[in-house]
């Protein structure tokens, strides 16, 4: 994580870009933070088993998605959590996911209160108030990973594909959805052309794990510093399978 100097030094290029990370390092200076570890920061931490490395929170992430596919899960004893996370949250991942109702990211990945930072937008895309999210996770929860998370049969990102091929026009801010994941499929068509919204739906994922990082000097830093890794995902809606791209964003 980078240091109350390191973080004031990337560059501004518009009003946006500098309320985001004036407000990343005033959070961090109020909580004490910057650059320390969720062991760190507290003698014991809410959830002493989330802190992780991390390729152990990958792990974790794949392990619990096993359980929910096979339908094997754990018994989460939601009693237990509610004190300890009543003065606090160490998540051990974050996820950038769509906010489809048929994905919910605690169930897929057998996860607790408490144990996952779920920043939903339809079309999982990373726009401002997506990538303020997770700045705070990183900058202030020191999340080890992040996942973007799509799923196949994508309605934001259909609609995108329905925009670019046919010229389709939707109602109220509806539009807006599908103009932010337009050069995702723009760039799917270019290469896979006949089996278009699947490949939107996979460069979409790959898009947006690569933009984290570009966007965000916060995120950026943390990643250079080999304390976070940033991975790709799309769930499979038939079998409750995610399909990891593991390649993290350089």
């Amino acid at each position: 994580m980078c240091d109350a100097m390191s973080c004031q030094q990337p560059k501004v290029t518009s009003r946006r870009d500098f309320l985001r990370a004036t407000t990343a390092l005033s959070l961090m200076t109020t909580a004490g933070l910057s650059g320390l570890s969720p062991a760190a920061w507290a003698a014991s931490p809410p959830k002493p088993d989330n802190v992780l490395t991390p390729d152990a929170a990958i792990q974790r992430l794949m392990e619990g998605n096993q359980r929910y596919a096979s339908g094997v899960r754990l018994r989460h004893n939601f009693t237990h959590d509610r004190a300890a996370l009543a003065g606090g949250q160490n998540p051990y991942a974050a996820i950038l996911g769509c906010a489809d109702s048929r994905v919910a990211p605690e169930y897929t990945f057998d996860a607790g209160r408490g144990d996952l930072f779920i920043a939903r937008v339809a079309g999982n895309f990373a726009n401002d108030d997506m990538l303020g999210s997770l700045e705070y996770a990183v900058a202030v929860l020191n999340v080890p990973v992040i996942l973007v998370l799509g799923h196949d049969r994508c309605g934001a990102v259909d609609a995108a594909v329905k925009a670019v091929t046919q010229g389709t026009h939707f109602p109220g801010h509806i539009q807006s959805l599908a103009n932010a994941i337009a050069p995702a499929v723009k760039q799917a068509q270019s290469q896979h052309p006949t089996q278009l919204l699947d490949a939107a739906i996979t460069q979409n994922v790959q898009d947006n794990v690569a933009s984290l990082s570009t966007q965000s000097a916060i995120i950026r830093q943390a990643q250079q510093a080999g304390k976070l890794k940033i991975i790709g995902g799309v769930y499979r809606l038939d079998t409750g399978k995610v399909d990891f791209q593991l390649k993290t964003a350089s």
